[in-house]
C-alpha cells in the first residue's frame, strides 16, 4: 500500500466540525427546532473543497480542478445523480394520494386484530415502492396514531413500528437515494445488492414482526377503515415487480412515470400543467442531494490523490484484521458518518471511495460492499434522535395531538436494533465467496 498522508483528511474534519459542530450547537445549546437541519450542507461542503485546494502547494489550482472535474466525472456519479433526478419526478408524478391508497388498501385486507402487525408491513411495502423512509413515515405516522387511538396500544409503539418499517425499504428499495449511492459507488448491480441484503433484513422484519405480535397478543382495535383507488396502486406495484425482477432502473423509473401520469390523468385527478409541475418539485427535492454527491466526488478524488485514503486504509487496517473484520470496517466507517452527518445518502456517498480501496484491499465483492454500506447507514439513521425519520415521527405526531421525545420512539425500534443483530451474524457466522 502506499505511504498515506492523514493531513489530507483535514477537509472531512473540517466539514465534520461545521456541520456537525453547528448543528449540536443549534440544536441543543441555542434549543433551535431541527437545529441539524438548519446547516446548509452544500455550504459545509464548499468549505471543506476550499480546504482541500489550499492544501498540497505542489499541484496548481488548475490542476486540483482537472482532478475534481475527472472525479464529477465518474461514470457512477453521472449515473447516480441521472437516477437520483428520474426517482424524485416519478414521486413527483404518484404523489402521496397514490402511497395512501396503498396504506389503506392493505390495511383493509387484514382483521383489525392485526393492525400493529400490518402498519409495520404496510411501512415495509411502501417505503420500498417509494424508495423513502421519510416519506413513508409522513404518510403512514397519522394512520399509526389513528391506530393508537383506537385502541390501547401505546402510540409510541405504533410511531416506532412505522420508524422501522420505513427503514426497511429505505435499505433495500431499487429507488431508494441509498441503494443507488452504494451500487454505483461501488460499481454493482442493484439486483445482486438486493440478493445479498435481502437475506440480512429478512431475519430482522420477521424478528420484528414477531416481537410487534408479542406486545400486541390479546388486543382488539376498532377497524381502521378510509377510502382508497385501486387504480393509483398500479405504478407502485410496476415499479416493485421490475425492480426485483432486475429490469433497468431507468427502465423501471420511466415505466412507473409513464403509468402514474396515465393514471393521474384520465381520472381526473390533476391536470397536465400541474402533472408537469408535480414532476419538475419532485425532481427539483433531489437536487441538493445531487448537489451533495458532486460535492463529495470533487472533494474526494482531491483527498485520495493527496494519499488521504491510503491514510485511512492503512489505519483501519491496523485494526480490523482479515475480511470479517474489513467488513465490520465499512459498517463503522459509514455509521460514523452517518452519525456526523444525520444523512445516510450523503454518509454511503463519503464512505464509497474509501470502502471500494478497502473492497480490494480485502476481497470483498462490491455487491457485499454496497450492501453493507446500505445497511449500516440505515441502522445508525433509523435510530439517532436528531436523523430526518425521528424528527418527521416527531413533528407528524405532535400535529396529531400526542407529544412524544425522541427518546419514548427509540425504545420500540426494533427493526434497526434487530437489522445490526443480523448484519453482524451475516459477517461473522455467514460465509462469503471472496471477491476474484
Amino acid at each position: 500500500m502506499k505511504k498515506g498522508n492523514p493531513i489530507a483528511l483535514l477537509p472531512i474534519g473540517v466539514f465534520l466540525a461545521i456541520y456537525l459542530g453547528l448543528g449540536l450547537v443549534f440544536e441543543y445549546g441555542l434549543k433551535i427546532p431541527m437545529g441539524f437541519y438548519n446547516i446548509p450542507i452544500v455550504i459545509a461542503f464548499l468549505v471543506a473543497i476550499l480546504v482541500a485546494c489550499l492544501q498540497n502547494r505542489k499541484l496548481s489550482f488548475d490542476e486540483k480542478l482537472t482532478i475534481m472535474g475527472q472525479g464529477v466525472g465518474d461514470k457512477n456519479i453521472i449515473t447516480m445523480l441521472l437516477i437520483f433526478l428520474v426517482a424524485g419526478a416519478f414521486v413527483g408524478v404518484v404523489g402521496r394520494s397514490s402511497a395512501q391508497s396503498v396504506a389503506y388498501f392493505m390495511l383493509d385486507l387484514i382483521p383489525a386484530q392485526f393492525a400493529m402487525a400490518v402498519l409495520f408491513v404496510v411501512a415495509c411495502f411502501v417505503s420500498t415502492a417509494m424508495g423513502t423512509s421519510v416519506g413513508t413515515i409522513t404518510l403512514i405516522t397519522p394512520i399509526a396514531v389513528e391506530v393508537a387511538q383506537a385502541s390501547n396500544y401505546d402510540v409510541a409503539l405504533c410511531v416506532g413500528t412505522v420508524v422501522g418499517g420505513a427503514m426497511f425499504g429505505d435499505n433495500l428499495s431499487f429507488i431508494s437515494d441509498t441503494t443507488i449511492a452504494a451500487c454505483n459507488g461501488q460499481g454493482c448491480d442493484m439486483r445482486d445488492k438486493f440478493r445479498g441484503n435481502f437475506w440480512i433484513a429478512l431475519p430482522a422484519a420477521l424478528g420484528t414482526l414477531a416481537l410487534i405480535l408479542v406486545l400486541t397478543l390479546g388486543h382488539e382495535p376498532a377497524p381502521i377503515t378510509n377510502d382508497y383507488n385501486l387504480v393509483q396502486i398500479i405504478p407502485y406495484v410496476l415499479v416493485l415487480i421490475g425492480g426485483i425482477a432486475g429490469v433497468n432502473v431507468f427502465v423501471v423509473l420511466l415505466v412507473g412515470i409513464v403509468s402514474g401520469a396515465v393514471i393521474m390523468l384520465v381520472t381526473g385527478q390533476t391536470a397536465a400543467t400541474a402533472l408537469l409541475s408535480s414532476m419538475g418539485t419532485g425532481a427539483a427535492g433531489m437536487f441538493e442531494t445531487s448537489m451533495v454527491a458532486i460535492l463529495v466526488a470533487a472533494m474526494c478524488a482531491l483527498i485520495r490523490v493527496y494519499g488521504g485514503f491510503d491514510a485511512l486504509l492503512s489505519f483501519i487496517q491496523s485494526l480490523f484484521k482479515g475480511r470479517k473484520g474489513g467488513q465490520l470496517g465499512m459498517g463503522l466507517l459509514v455509521g460514523t458518518m452517518d452519525i456526523a452527518t444525520a444523512n445516510n445518502t450523503v454518509a454511503i456517498v463519503m464512505a464509497n471511495p474509501i470502502a471500494k480501496e478497502m473492497s480490494k484491499d480485502y476481497g470483498i465483492s462490491p455487491q457485499r460492499t454496497a450492501c453493507l454500506l446500505d445497511t449500516f447507514s440505515c441502522i445508525f439513521q433509523g435510530v439517532i434522535p436528531y436523523g430526518a425519520q425521528m424528527l418527521v415521527a416527531i413533528s407528524t405526531s405532535a400535529e396529531m395531538g400526542h407529544a412524544l421525545s425522541a427518546f419514548d420512539i427509540m425504545g420500540y425500534l426494533f427493526y434497526p436494533y434487530l437489522l445490526l443483530v443480523s448484519s453482524l451474524c451475516a459477517i461473522y457466522l455467514v460465509k462469503e465467496k471472496a471477491n476474484a
